[in-house]
């Protein structure tokens, strides 16, 4: 019996889990790509490029999408080689547990959580915000306190579409990953048809003077937590990038699907890279055209919950201001899917290793997936999304996002120097700089989001350790396995 928080999961033991595993291995190279696109291009094109150019970087948010981008590619890398190597459900978690050791494992486990809960819900209702804005162009309004949070509405009520939603989206997960898969597939296609329809043809609108000048003078810019926090300059882009974070989570989402992938040492690596890849340049190529035909000082009020459509109705093209906002609803249910999906993986790799309750790995017999789980989470994010004003949620999702980046390139590293010879499908040129750049800079980028997202996420941390000590550490499969 080992006590130690230090404890690691033996390799023999990865390969035991996915010799027992119940997941129907179904989802090809192009598939895991689709849902690490699906998860990406959602609420980082549709939502966040409006109030990350307003609050943040002004016309160089371009600026920004490249620094995150560099950031998540250091640790795309990491995360390719980790998940040819251990191909299990956990993502982020299953590596550290078996290199950094239980406590670490627990801790990036229990930032995912966060990372994704927390990323579910707010889709959720920025997706209810377009189902309403596309109703809208129908001539169709919805009651308001059918429509808004307690909160927000003064009185009774409930979003009403934001928790009907996930539970259509939690009937998806249960009913099978085939069907979640294709799905996503379908949507994945619309979405990107869609992007490049707004990169083509917003092109054509774009006012040179809004990028004038392209970095604007650093200031201070309340937000709407009432914090006060650089805005423009250098400070602005960098305090940008944080909190677009929330926008690449999308790789870290195919790497939870390793159970159900047929082939996922070479399809693997592939996918989290490729996906990666592709929505860096669609993000840079729609914030440059966003900043060109909208001033950035103009993406203020209800532009700041739909800022693409709302530069072409400025620019007197509501049939485009239709085709993009029926494309941004039916694209952010493919985010909320790829995210409830990845957090009820973490919940299985979790459970299965003790540190959960078994309730959690039970797998349908018949649709093969963690259904139980999945309902959980579906009953959560529903009921928060519906009666609860959401804010500071996206700079909290970046929080885990980055966190769990930082500790997967420290991990790598780690494994690379303690069992050197051990097989890798897929290794990463120059390590050594590679880990080490990723580390400083997703930390860097931590130090840079909100006070106030930092303390909550601290404080999610906090309870964390104490649900691991109380629960985890004494449950543990390694108590009695060695």
């Amino acid at each position: 019996m080992n006590n130690s928080i230090w404890r690691k999961k033996p390799m023999h033991m990865f390969e035991q889990d996915m010799q027992k595993s119940e997941l129907k291995r179904v989802l090809g190279k192009w598939s895991l790509t689709a849902i690490g696109i699906g998860a990406i291009i959602g609420g980082g094109v549709f939502v966040l490029t409006g109030t990350a150019a307003h609050y943040h970087a002004g016309p160089a948010l371009a600026i920004s999408f490249v620094i995150a981008g560099i950031g998540c590619i250091f640790a795309a890398l990491c995360y390719a080689e980790f998940a040819a190597m251990l191909p299990v459900e956990g993502s982020a978690y299953a590596y550290a547990y078996g290199t950094v050791g239980e406590l670490f494992a627990w801790i990036i486990g229990w930032g995912l959580i966060l990372e994704y809960a927390m990323g579910a819900m707010t889709v959720a209702v920025s997706w209810s915000g377009y189902f309403n804005k596309l109703l809208h162009l129908f001539g169709v309004h919805l009651p308001e306190n059918l429509t808004n949070d307690p909160v927000s509405f003064g009185g009774a009520s409930v979003n009403l579409p934001a928790l009907v939603i996930v539970w259509f989206v939690t009937w998806i997960l249960v009913k099978g990953i085939k069907e979640a898969a294709s799905a996503n597939n379908m949507i994945v296609v619309l979405k990107v048809a869609v992007i490049l329809f707004v990169i083509i043809m917003g092109a054509f609108y774009i006012d040179v003077a809004n990028w004038t000048p392209f970095i604007p003078e650093e200031t201070l810019v309340q937000h709407e937590s009432g914090e006060m926090l650089p805005a423009y300059g250098w400070g602005g882009i960098i305090s940008g990038a944080s909190a677009i974070f929330f926008a690449y989570i999308g790789f870290d989402a195919v790497s939870t699907q390793a159970g159900e992938a047929i082939n996922p040492k070479k399809d693997m690596p592939f996918a989290i890279i490729a996906s990666l890849l592709i929505c860096t340049v669609l993000y840079i190529a729609v914030s440059l055209v966003l900043t060109g035909m909208i001033n950035y000082k103009n993406i203020t009020g209800d532009a700041l919950k739909a800022p693409v459509a709302y530069a072409f109705d400025v620019a007197g093209q509501p049939w485009a201001v239709f085709v993009i906002t029926a494309a941004a609803t039916a694209g952010l249910l493919s985010v909320m899917l790829v995210m409830m999906l990845g957090q009820t993986r973490v919940f299985l790799g979790m459970a299965k290793d003790g540190l959960l309750p078994k309730f959690f790995a039970e797998v349908h017999p018949t649709f093969k997936t963690p259904w139980k789980s999945t309902i959980l989470v579906g009953a959560v994010v529903s009921i928060v999304a519906g009666f609860t004003p959401i804010s500071l949620l996206g700079d909290m999702t970046s929080f885990g996002t980055l966190f769990a980046f930082t500790m997967v390139c420290l991990a790598v590293w780690i494994l690379r120097f303690r069992d050197p010879n051990r097989e890798r499908p897929f290794k990463v040129s120059g390590l050594n700089i590679v880990a080490p750049l990723g580390i400083l800079v997703n930390t860097f980028l931590i130090l840079n989001l909100g006070r106030t997202a930092q303390l909550f996420a601290l404080a999610w941390l906090v309870f964390g350790l104490v649900v691991y000590f109380l629960y985890g550490r004494p449950k543990s499969h390694l108590n009695t396995r060695v």
